[in-house]
């Protein structure tokens, strides 16, 4: 396994609050670090860059002041999520920026990072990158990545199709930098079971969507509580690249999921829906982890109930440990 040690040790969980558009915010940011998990934030989300500065000024202080007046306690480190298409001054100017408030992961999804990756390199900082199939980690193996995220099938946003049991220990096999789960990850068991086929860190997006800092709209929170995998629609449709899509959102705004416009074009876009209707923005995405989302906890509560979940499947005895103990008493027999 990659994952660095003196960054395995300020977590209190091998876990990241992913990067999500128009939900990602400085609360949730700052209260996943506090918790002692890589916290997220999408540059996206901030109108300008000057507000994008002032949320990492304002979670820096939060966690510096935090960690003054509680010097034992694990901060989880803090990411930023970019996009691959910055040119070379916007790049160099949000790295600078990154490196000013203690930031150390850049986390980039679509498109290649190979330019992202050597002027994030250049800075001194690590880069994470979202995949999903063989070709795009050997793409971003190629590009020099030092981590990659494998959103298997049943992820929200722009998931993959391909299940976790082969993607991970797949790609594991052929990267030793740092491997992150993503998809339908809402428990503690399930962060174990990560680590299990390979994986360093799981990558949690829907299960924090349903926290109190998120303060989405309250019908989003509602259909991640009350909804259930079937309510799912993984399609191309909506923004142009296949992601799982909440079909009671789809209705909500007066569209047929049978019958949904056809985009134009490859790549992202939603020009082809009808006005007023924004995928994220009122059409809203999540993983099949909904099935194991009842309740909108805080993230200190979330996070301490799934360390407990955690510790418990760490500590949950397997067929080999039977047997091994089984083995231990026959020989004992055997002696007397």
């Amino acid at each position: 396994m990659a994952l660095e040690q003196s960054m395995g040790d300020r977590l209190t969980l091998p876990a990241v609050c992913a990067p999500m558009f128009l939900v990602s915010n400085p609360d949730m940011v700052r209260e996943a670090c506090l918790a002692g998990i890589m916290g997220a934030l999408p540059r996206q989300n901030a109108r300008s860059f000057e507000m994008f500065e002032g949320w990492l000024a304002e979670i820096r202080q939060a966690l510096d002041e935090h960690k003054a007046a509680n010097p034992d306690s694990r901060i989880g480190p803090l990411a930023v999520n970019l996009a691959t298409q910055m040119d070379a001054e916007e790049a160099s100017r949000h790295l600078d920026l990154a490196k000013r408030y203690g930031v150390e992961v850049i986390i980039s999804a679509v498109g290649n990072p190979t330019e992202l990756a050597a002027r994030v390199h250049d800075a001194g900082l690590k880069i994470f990158h979202d995949v999903t199939s063989m070709r795009f980690a050997e793409k971003a193996i190629a590009a020099g990545v030092d981590g990659l995220t494998c959103i298997g099938s049943g992820g929200g946003g722009h998931s993959g199709n391909v299940g976790h049991l082969v993607l991970v220990p797949r790609i594991r096999r052929i990267f030793d930098g740092t491997l992150l789960m993503a998809g339908s990850i809402s428990t503690g068991a399930a962060i174990r079971a990560a680590e299990i086929l390979g994986a360093d860190l799981a990558y949690m997006g829907t299960r924090f969507i349903a926290t109190q800092e998120a303060a989405v709209d309250p019908d989003y929170a509602r259909m991640l509580t009350e909804g259930h995998s079937e309510d799912l629609m993984f399609t191309p449709k909506i923004a142009g690249v296949a992601a799982n899509w909440l079909v009671p959102s789809m209705e909500r705004v007066g569209l047929d999921p049978k019958n949904l416009p056809q985009p134009a074009g490859h790549g992202m876009g939603s020009k082809h829906l009808p006005e007023g209707v924004k995928p994220w923005k009122n059409l809203w995405s999540a993983g099949q982890g909904i099935d194991l989302i009842d309740d909108v906890p805080s993230i200190a509560e979330l996070v301490t109930r799934l360390r407990r979940e955690y510790v418990a499947a760490c500590d949950a005895a397997s067929f080999a440990d039977v047997a091994r103990m089984v083995d231990q008493a026959l020989d004992a027999k055997a002696v007397d």
